[in-house]
């Protein structure tokens, strides 16, 4: 029964990285666009990263290869740099080795939890940012005009000041791939290879009609065969280390919200600091195959588990079958038409951007002026100054927030209501107790960052049901949009297996936010009891409510 269980999981693998790869060449190829290098080097990112991570990584079924926000930081670091002709590709791959060496050092120093430390305000302004320079930047293979100016705002205007300069034909064409690939996204059985069907229809159609378009072989020359071995420019190091640091920081961020994203098949905890570990060895290999930076990939390790990963085995078939399609195909990218892959870029960056929404609204409606203030400065600074300095920037921002708003470190307690009707404080436990309640005091709770510690420190639900939890928030007034987004998804999660979340002392100020934010609809206003002058008033009521449904549900 086990070899079984072991052969339908080693195909389902199999099936699963195939789609993975097929996904990755579309994507890999326009990527590397954006970073201004060859798109063969987009392609090599996705087999000896994938390859190596797919076995370091804490996440099992994380998928670390190239994404546009590390394409794009990528590009930033060798055009501030001032990296020339005669430096390339060897100062790409320098930067990969950077890039891997900070992974790694990070990830042994257990320091996964510096991630915690990028706010969703910061990262959301820092997304939008990105994905309006993607779009930004295809007007060249949008229209065949590529347009100038010190910035992206003078190039835009400039780009629209000279309309008669567009050529019609790439126009047409690229209007043609934007609606197709709106299309093909809306259609339930190929929305996740829209990429790749786009490009392959997009291409034939260009070489059977024989339509005049830049192509990928206009600007770079792409073999068949598989990335021979290339040594980094180690003198290079002084130069571009400033920078890789910034690459290295998008690049774990994004393999953060893969870790929170995708748990691990066998229900154990993924370490962040493993994490870093397997990314950066995924990149220390691939420096020495002309490999772009790579880190987690959230819409890659999305396409992986929907086709049905099952283990690690996932991501390393995935680089297996990009391999094998470089080996045999890589030469037949130089067919891709340029406004094809403009096309699909901007359709990528517009999805990037409306993902995001949600939480610009979150972050408007808690109307908290430094965080509000911190994502519109990384966001227009994104627009004007070079993207590494960019998520300097947003690091900078993140960590005078937490200056401002952190005094507090954060405890845990659970209150044990004595026969006498006394409260008793003790350690909160590791696990619910099912057909009990559990009363649990938040402390210190002011800043962002530390809202994983407390969901690291909340006890375990699984598999566990009619057990009530009551916290009791008196001590939090600054309530962030991060630490309303962690309580939905446990409220959330706990009425998913018919268990109660209570709010108990809720100020005035927190649940005004709370309601202000529609967190209040998620948890049930009901649940929710205010702050009173009478101490311990609201926990009496929230105990009393809490026994109430318990007997509702265990009759």
């Amino acid at each position: 029964m086990d070899r079984k269980k072991q052969q339908t999981g080693l195909v389902a693998d199999a099936i699963s990285g195939l789609a993975t790869s097929l996904f990755i060449v579309p994507t890999g190829l326009a990527y590397a666009q954006l970073a201004g290098v060859n798109p063969i080097y987009g392609l090599y990112a996705g087999i000896v990263p994938v390859l190596v991570a797919a076995f370091g990584t804490g996440t099992t079924l994380m998928i670390s290869t190239l994404t546009s926000s590390i394409a794009l930081a990528t590009g930033s670091v060798l055009q501030v740099a001032g990296i020339g002709s005669s430096q390339m590709p060897q100062a790409l791959f320098t930067i990969t080795f950077l890039v891997g060496v900070i992974m790694l050092i990070l990830g042994a120093a257990r320091l996964g939890s510096i991630v915690n430390f990028v706010s969703n305000e910061v990262m959301t302004g820092f997304v939008v940012g990105a994905a309006m320079l993607i779009i930004l930047g295809q007007e060249d293979h949008l229209t065949g005009y590529a347009p100038v100016g010190q910035d992206a705002l003078q190039k835009l205007i400039n780009w629209l000041q000279n309309i008669s300069q567009w050529d019609r034909t790439t126009v047409v064409v690229s209007v043609v791939t934007i609606v197709l690939m709106m299309i093909a996204r809306r259609i339930r059985p190929v929305e996740k290879f829209a990429a790749i069907l786009v490009l392959l229809v997009g291409t034939l159609a260009v070489q059977l009609f024989k339509i005049p378009v830049g192509l990928v072989g206009d600007i770079a020359t792409i073999p068949n065969g598989l990335p021979t071995m290339v040594l980094p420019d180690f003198s290079l190091v002084p130069l571009l280390l400033p920078g890789a640091v910034s690459v290295a920081f998008v690049a774990l961020a994004q393999g953060a919200a893969v870790n929170t994203a995708v748990p691990n098949p066998d229900g154990s905890k993924a370490s962040l600091s493993r994490d870093f570990i397997g990314q950066g060895l995924g990149n220390l290999a691939g420096s020495f195959f002309q490999s772009m930076s790579t880190g987690g990939a959230l819409s890659q390790t999305a396409v992986s588990v929907e086709a049905g990963a099952k283990s690690r085995l996932g991501g390393v078939f995935a680089s297996l079958w990009l391999g094998l399609i470089v080996l045999l195909f890589g030469s037949q990218a130089e067919k891709v038409p340029l406004p094809v892959i403009g096309g699909m870029l901007v359709v990528i960056a517009a999805d990037l951007i409306v993902a995001r929404i949600p939480s610009i609204q979150l972050v408007l409606r808690v109307k908290a002026i430094g965080p509000i203030v911190a994502m519109a400065l990384t966001f227009f600074s994104a627009l004007f100054i070079p993207l590494q300095d960019t998520i300097f920037l947003g690091a900078l921002l993140s960590l005078l927030l937490y200056v401002v708003a952190s005094s507090q470190k954060l405890s845990l307690k659970e209150a044990v209501r004595l026969s006498n009707g006394r409260w008793e404080l003790h350690e909160a436990p590791q696990e619910l107790k099912a057909n009990q309640v559990t009363v649990l005091i938040v402390q210190g709770l002011d800043f962002f960052a530390e809202v994983p510690a407390l969901a690291a420190e909340m006890p375990s639900a699984k598999e566990i049901t009619h057990a009530v939890v009551i916290l009791v928030i008196r001590d939090i007034r600054d309530v962030t949009s991060t630490w309303i987004k962690w309580l939905e998804g446990y409220a959330e999660d706990l009425h998913m297996h018919d268990n109660l979340l209570i709010l108990a002392d809720v100020d005035t100020v927190a649940l005004n936010a709370l309601r202000a934010s529609g967190a209040l609809e998620v948890v049930g206003e009901e649940n929710v009891f205010p702050a009173m002058p009478q101490m311990l008033a609201a926990e009496e009521m929230a105990w009393q409510a809490a026994q109430k449904w318990l007997q509702a549900h265990m009759a």
